[in-house]
């Protein structure tokens, strides 16, 4: 590989707005402020739940009930 013209690999913070924090490498450096991490999304913590504001689901289920099969 030729020198010099590859971006140099170093270090960086990241910092959440939930507080966790941890230390990565990167081409980009410094520091860097996330708001939302693996240890806040609710994907990953498993607190994730549906929010169905005006029985959207219900509504979805009841027009296509039909679909694929007699009821």
């Amino acid at each position: 590989m030729r020198e010099g013209i590859h971006p140099k690999y170093e270090a960086m913070n990241v910092t959440c707005s939930c507080g966790h924090s941890f230390t990565t490498n990167s081409t980009r450096g410094g520091d860097l402020h996330l708001d939302v991490c693996s240890e806040c999304h609710p994907f990953y913590t498993g607190k994730q739940r549906v929010m169905d504001t005006g029985g959207r689901i219900e509504k979805f289920n009841k027009r296509f009930s039909m679909v694929g099969g007699k009821k």
